[in-house]
């Protein structure tokens, strides 16, 4: 590197943003995770000693995992490489792995690679490194939003330990903003600032785990509000309201937090939990989850979790959908919240699903018997004759409307797929079948 890379370096580390020049450079200054790096911790361990295997770190935005990557490559004696997933094909995979080979055998050093975004690497990408990574060429550590379970090849996984990091808390939140505010060299310390408790409270509170959403949201704080007499730089609750106007939200409509957030959103529906039911509306409909999605969700769980226990139910969630088509957002939110409420307050029933699914299960394994003849269709020519519908009793001509007769298949008489159950309407479905009950006897 001659004097003006040297210069241009240095000028470029000038002016990053404070997350990148505020982001740790030692484990002792890395904040939160204690989980994966705390004392005694084994990633810990493994730094310090620089005994590296390959390893995946899987979590949201701005919660560590390139800083550790780049701890690891302050710590380490091995050559360490770097790879952006988005910018990198097959070729840069290709020319790490001979630089790799020719390390380890002339010099004996062994190579780390990090790939940043690594779940942005194809099935070809991914393949390409394998080998590399199987025979202990390169080192492999990856860094990803997205699940590794899902957005990783099954061989580099069963090859990679993976540390799943979490959002940081807002006392670790906190804890990051006050060490940039007191670095004299690589943040905020050159300035003389006075901020108000409720403020970093705030930035903390906002960022919803995010140190790089609330090292942003400092500085730009911090840039945009002019000194007063003294040269003071007041930060009050007013500039860092303005400062970060959004919660970070961390919401993929295509990966974990999409699957993840409806799931709980069943789940408290299921659970007959109004207050959950409509919070994890809330995140979806904030992060801008297609409002039909969310409406059909409701639907099949109108059906599946409330069934005949309250048939209602179902025609408030078809209701609900149709409302979506008509209206659009933000307005949907509203019966969207009607729906999933009706659903979350109702008495619970799945005898729809599970009677359904036994049927089902009982056409697919056992002996499709033929319709019964007096069951048969004996409206068309030529029907008597062969005997279809003899037999046959219609149950409005007898007393109470009902009379006994089989209509099942020879082969599946006295099978039972539904199961009534005491809650709701179904109780009184309950007592009407054993009053039919009764007079088959």
């Amino acid at each position: 590197m001659d004097l003006f890379s040297i210069h241009a370096e240095q000028e470029k580390r000038k002016d990053a943003p404070l997350a990148a020049k505020m982001r740790p450079q030692t484990l002792d200054e890395f904040v939160g995770q204690e989980e994966i790096v705390g004392e005694g911790r084994l990633l810990r361990r493994a730094i310090q000693a620089d005994r590296m295997s390959s390893l995946i770190f899987y979590g949201p935005p701005g919660t560590g995992k390139t800083t550790l990557a780049q701890i690891i490559a302050n710590t380490t004696r091995s050559d360490f490489q770097i790879l952006n997933a988005v910018t990198s094909g097959v070729k840069d995979i290709r020319d790490v792995i001979q630089k790799a080979r020719e390390n380890l055998g002339m010099y004996q050093k062994r190579t780390i690679l990090f790939v940043d975004e690594i779940h942005r690497f194809n099935k070809s990408q991914q393949d390409a490194l394998l080998p590399a990574v199987e025979d202990g060429t390169v080192v492999l550590i990856g860094a990803t939003t997205e699940n590794p379970y899902f957005e990783v090849n099954s061989p580099l996984l069963s090859r990679s330990r993976i540390f799943q990091l979490r959002n940081l808390t807002q006392t670790e939140i906190k804890e990051i903003l006050s060490n940039a505010i007191r670095d004299d060299e690589r943040g905020l310390g050159k300035y003389k600032l006075e901020i108000e408790d409720l403020a970093l409270e705030h930035l903390a509170n906002m960022a919803n785990g995010d140190a790089r959403a609330a090292l942003n949201a400092l500085e730009l704080a911090v840039l945009t509000t002019p000194e007063d007499e003294s040269g003071i730089v007041h930060i009050n609750l007013s500039v860092a309201e303005e400062s970060i106007q959004k919660r970070a939200l961390s919401y993929d409509k295509q990966g974990d937090n999409h699957y993840d957030t409806i799931s709980a959103f069943i789940k408290s529906m299921r659970g007959s939990d109004p207050d959950a039911t409509l919070y994890w509306l809330a995140r979806m409909i904030h992060a801008g989850e297609d409002p039909r999605f969310i409406a059909r969700r409701i639907l099949v769980h109108a059906a599946e979790d409330v069934g005949l226990a309250n048939p209602h139910a179902l025609i408030v969630a078809v209701a609900a959908a149709q409302a979506v088509e008509h209206v659009g957002m933000p307005e949907a939110r509203i019966p969207l919240a009607e729906a999933a409420l009706f659903i979350a307050t109702a008495p619970k029933s799945n005898s729809v699903i599970v009677g359904i699914d036994s049927a089902l299960k009982a056409i697919e394994q056992e002996e499709v018997g033929s319709v019964p003849r007096h069951l048969k269709d004996a409206h068309y020519s030529g029907a008597g004759k062969l005997g279809n519908g003899q037999g046959y009793k219609y149950p409005h001509d007898y007393p109470g409307n009902y009379v006994f007769q089989n209509y099942l298949p020879e082969q599946m008489v006295g099978k039972k797929f539904y199961t009534t159950t005491s809650n709701g309407y179904e109780k009184q479905i309950q007592e009407y079948l054993k009053r039919c009950g009764e007079r088959s006897e």
